[in-house]
């Protein structure tokens, strides 16, 4: 038997074997998610019986509110979230960076701005992530104010939040998040274009030429999506859950022991400084999308103003002071501050609007 002949009926079963594996995987992944589907549907249940029943509660009282919701939403925020990673890890498997900054070069600036935006909720990457990505831009050419619509969309309109609001609050608070996000970001990105601040990027950034390893994930099989969303789902849920249970706990604290009418009177429609507050508050915090959501619920649940709470919640998400931090290593102070500025001014913008509105 030749060389090429033996290569050849030892690749067969190894063939046979990723074929198998695949077809379990398929047939796993529905019998996985009715599993997760009766769970989440039983939580309610759950919970109730071990707060009220189990360690004997009383219904109504501060400490039996706050205990119930801690215990139903924990688990509750948690399987949205294994959900939505694995969802975002099979999308995130077919855009690569290079596919991204691809499809932003050669566009005008004004379908470029859209396109950004949109990239950045299609494209999950957070700032830390999406500054490799803003560097890649420059060198492609791509214009200031479209990559700067992509940094802002990139973790302001988060894809974990979205499913989260979803889940909690319904399609109409989910849909208008995704639309005030996607309008700060092009927005931003359009009137920081109109300034041609491009002298106010670090200098080492326009020199710098390209060396990186371009990522393959665009030819994986079926089976490699899969285990790679997997991969996602352990990466991403084993980093962030401190912060969902930490988030869950300030929420239970405000659901149970804060007042209605004090929520209301600091964060309600009528106190016109509540907006700016709520920015001012959300700067320096240090939260992802989904540890922010169960404070964001419990917010207005407690009679906080959706237009107040949108900007509290943007501004923890796509305003931070980490944010700020890391895009210094690639922006100079100037371009910092219109970028910050134009951002806060758009969030407002939003609060205000919501508040007036609804």
């Amino acid at each position: 038997m030749s060389e090429r002949e033996s290569c050849e009926c030892l690749q067969a079963p190894v063939e046979r074997l990723r074929e198998v594996s695949l077809r379990t995987k398929l047939i796993l992944l529905p019998v996985a998610f009715m599993v997760w589907w009766v769970i989440y549907q039983k939580l309610p249940e759950a919970t109730g019986w071990l707060t009220f029943d189990l360690f004997s509660l009383r219904r109504g009282s501060q400490i039996g509110e706050a205990v119930a919701f801690f215990l139903y939403d924990v688990p509750k925020v948690l399987m949205l979230l294994m959900l939505v990673v694995f969802g975002v890890g099979i999308l995130r498997s077919f855009f690569t960076p290079e596919k991204t900054r691809a499809i932003l070069v050669g566009k005008k600036e004004s379908v470029g701005n859209v396109l950004a935006s949109l990239l950045g909720i299609a494209t999950p990457f957070c700032t830390c992530s999406a500054i490799p990505l803003f560097i890649g831009f420059v060198e492609a050419g791509v214009p200031l104010g479209v990559t700067l619509s992509f940094l802002i969309s990139a973790p302001m309109v988060n894809e974990i939040a979205l499913v989260l609001l979803f889940g909690l609050f319904g399609w109409k608070v989910a849909a208008l998040y995704l639309t005030t996000g996607l309008m700060i970001a092009m927005v931003s990105g359009w009137v920081i274009g109109r300034l041609h601040m491009e002298n106010y990027i670090e200098d080492w950034v326009r020199e710098i030429r390209s060396n990186g390893t371009p990522l393959l994930l665009g030819g994986m099989n079926w089976s490699g999506r899969i285990d790679y969303a997997w991969q996602a789902v352990k990466d991403i849920v084993g980093k962030v859950w401190i912060y969902v249970v930490a988030g869950i706990a300030v929420g239970a604290a405000i659901h149970g022991y804060v007042p209605v009418g004090f929520m209301a009177s600091i964060m309600g429609k009528e106190a016109w400084w509540s907006v700016p507050l709520a920015v001012i508050i959300g700067v320096p915090m240090y939260s992802n999308a989904a540890g922010i959501i169960p404070v964001v619920q419990a917010l207005l649940e407690k009679g906080a103003a959706l237009g107040t709470v949108l900007a509290f919640m943007m501004a923890v998400i796509g305003l931070s002071l980490p944010e700020t931090i890391i895009l210094r290593k690639v922006l100079k102070m100037r371009l910092i501050a219109v970028f910050i500025g134009v951002v806060t001014l758009g969030i407002l913008t939003v609060g205000f609007l919501f508040n007036a509105v609804l």
